[in-house]
């Protein structure tokens, strides 16, 4: 019996492989039986392997790898308009209502979440925050200062609030503009955190990942960059605090109305139900009022009433009395009359922990997972909702309006148009936080490219300033000047971080570099975590430590590691342009050890650590999965029902396959010899979603 019977008698012809063979005439074979009966009669023709079919190109060529970063294309897998009868039509008309009903729903839920997220944090980590501030005379080192800024920002989760307790810090003196200039840098690196975070939802889909990390990491690079750069600058000239103080002395600011407050109008009356906070007590913490330390951060109640009334009071002595008309006494005590204001407690707040008397901590972390939770949950419907909707034509109609340039000669100006549409869409959610995290999504489903979500966060990062300013300028007049000054020393440092890294295309190193960690995270997905801990916690939380230490000591410890680090990038572009100028041993890494040099090492340490729970992972993501793909439709074949196998991974391992001969030209015995399908599954093949 044949190995495979769909071949029967089928034989290999072996002239197909030999130079010349087919040029030859049908006796050509027997002319070579002759030759060699008669060695010394005829000379032995020489034979070539042709080209086309030599050892070596019986091993498959890598096919072109796709660029990663393209935006891939969404497919209508619909009926057609046009295809359509009246009722399809009709139905079709609800559905898309619905879907944007659903959207509209799911994205207001997404943002009060956020809201939910950022009172979280400032019940966890608020009073800390407040202690950070506290020590005002460790504030004349720019360097602590900054560090103090990312850290309150990524604790109270809010930019706005680190920047209100700096204005109230310089109001009353215990702060000048020119340390305070630091900490607004500072706050301004600590606010891109989070739209990180929610880039981290994304981390099911290796492709949808690398884009929406490396479109939220993008804002990180940003500041942490135009930190570097103009953190020194401002050391050595002042420039932020000159220019900002020629602009308050020019003009004469009346104090106006309360600022807009367009998003919190339709959030704050869902999110008050949740929880209400008095952020007042941040600010007093940080200006050293010891009985604030002991009050806590949630609102008990919300509507008081304050009377000054006259009370008798006893005083030391007949000097400390109001006015010898009022001052008596009765042979034992002094008394006298004054003002005494009382507050009193009309109606308590109505939200959940009202009536529990929780710790702050309790509440905080009670808080923190619901709203994580939720927050998970609504951007997973919106990212469902937006793929069923951004398809076909849809889909390319909105990805020209947003991807494309203007026509030749005016390309340039593009970016500048997306400048300004982040600011103004800032401006009107009142916050970047809430833009550049609603921006994540559509970035790692491929509706924005990279180079067109750039200049949008970048506009985003003005239209923060322009609310702060807006906002300084309904400040009361005892911190209009302050508010004002420090609110125009934000912007104007976005500003230069926008002349620095966007105007020429070689210059918009942010883009690089977010391409380069998207990805190193979609290969190494725990690399994202260790990301956010590294750069956001421990970074900070060292130069902290070493600054309190004195500065001989944080000399001592940053000049070597700086030393090392520039070296490092130096040697990297060395290698990576001119590898010729360095010597052989120093042309790539290998002279490491392989755990410094790549993550692979890392790689296997942490598969192992968290091998314990992978059964476990694995039946909770089926579960889910498959509710999923209920709700959605998907057969039984989906990729989903095995969620915890990465097929990318699974076919690293695979060995090179080899092509088989004409000979053997059939789909299922070719496939089955290049180890691709099972013989006996080999009709019960799942079609590929």
């Amino acid at each position: 019996m044949a190995p495979w019977p769909e071949l029967g008698d089928a034989q290999p012809n072996p002239d197909k492989y030999l130079e010349g063979a087919a040029g030859q005439q049908p006796t050509a074979p027997d002319k070579s039986k002759e030759t060699n009966k008669n060695n010394t009669e005829a000379p032995v023709t020489k034979i070539e392997l042709l080209p086309t079919y030599s050892t070596a190109t019986l091993i498959d060529e890598p096919t072109e790898v796709d660029d990663p970063w393209n935006i891939p294309t969404l497919q209508d897998s619909g009926i057609k308009w046009s295809e359509r009868d009246t009722k399809g039509k009709i139905l079709c008309v609800f559905q898309g209502i619905g879907r944007l009903i659903l959207l509209l729903g799911f994205l207001y839920f997404f943002v009060c979440s956020l809201d939910i997220l950022s009172s979280a944090f400032q019940l966890v980590g608020g009073k800390m925050a407040g202690q950070f501030f506290s020590n005002s005379s460790i504030m004349s080192n720019p360097l602590l200062g900054l560090v103090i800024g990312v850290l309150v920002t990524v604790l109270v989760q809010s930019s706005s609030t680190s920047t209100s307790i700096v204005v109230s810090m310089v109001s009353s003196s215990l702060l000048t503009v020119r340390a305070a200039i630091p900490i607004i840098m500072g706050a301004n690196i600590g606010t891109s955190i989070t739209n990180t975070i929610v880039a981290l939802m994304q981390v099911g889909d290796r492709s949808e990942f690398r884009r929406a990390f490396a479109g939220a990491t993008v804002h990180d690079f940003f500041n942490w960059l135009s930190v570097l750069v103009l953190l020194p600058v401002e050391v050595a000239t002042h420039y932020l605090e000159i220019i900002t103080q020629l602009i308050v002395d020019s003009f004469h600011f009346k104090n106006g109305e309360d600022a807009p407050d367009l998003l919190k109008v339709i959030t704050k009356p869902f999110t008050k139900l949740i929880v209400q906070l008095d952020k007042k007590i941040i600010s007093q913490i940080a200006m050293n009022d010891e009985k604030a330390k002991n009050k806590s951060l949630v609102k008990i109640w919300c509507k008081t009433f304050t009377n000054k009334t006259q009370m008798n009071v006893t005083v030391p002595s007949i000097a400390n009395c109001t006015s010898p008309s009022l001052c008596w006494t009765d042979g034992i005590q002094t008394w006298t009359m004054k003002n005494v204001t009382y507050k009193e407690n009309i109606a308590k707040c109505q939200h959940i922990f009202v009536n529990f008397h929780l710790p702050d901590l309790a509440v905080g972390t009670i808080l923190l997972i619901l709203s994580l939770l939720v927050l998970c949950g609504c951007l997973i419907m919106i990212v469902k909702i937006l793929g069923s909707v951004l398809k076909g034509q849809v889909a390319t109609v909105i990805k020209k309006t947003i991807n494309t340039d203007f026509p030749f000669p005016f390309a340039w100006l593009t970016g500048y148009l997306a400048i300004l549409v982040g600011a103004g869409m800032t401006f009107i959610v009142q916050s970047s936080s809430v833009f550049t995290s609603a921006l994540t999504p559509l970035i790692g489903i491929g509706v924005i490219t990279i180079e067109r979500a750039y200049p949008l966060t970048l506009g985003s990062n003005i239209g923060t300033t322009t609310t702060a300013i807006l906002a300084a300028l309904a400040s009361p007049g005892n911190a209009l000047r302050s508010s004002l000054q420090i609110a125009l020393c934000h912007f104007f440092f976005n500003i230069s971080g926008i002349l620095l890294w966007y105007p020429i295309p070689f210059t918009r190193l942010p883009i690089r570099m977010a391409k380069g960690l998207g990805n190193i995270s979609a290969k190494y997905r725990w690399f994202a975590v260790f990301y956010l801990i590294i750069f956001f916690f421990l970074i900070p939380l060292t130069v902290f430590g070493l600054s309190l230490a004195g500065w001989r000591v944080l000399v001592g410890v940053g000049v070597p590691v700086v030393f090392i680090i520039i070296l490092v990038l130096c040697l990297r572009l060395l290698q990576s342009r001119c590898p010729r100028v360095l010597p052989k041993k120093l042309q790539n890494w290998n002279f490491l050890p392989l755990w410094m040099h790549s993550l692979k090492p890392w790689d296997a340490v942490i598969s192992k650590f968290t091998g314990c729970f992978q059964m476990r992972c694995c039946c909770c993501c089926r579960v889910c999965c498959r509710a999923c793909c209920l709700l959605c439709g998907c057969p039984k074949c989906c990729r989903c029902s095995k969620c915890c196998e990465d097929l990318e991974e699974a076919h690293e391992g695979q060995d090179v396959p080899v092509k088989a001969p004409d000979t053997f030209d059939n789909i299922t015995i070719s496939r089955e010899a290049q180890g691709e399908v099972p013989a006996s599954d080999s009709k019960t093949e799942c079609t590929a979603l």
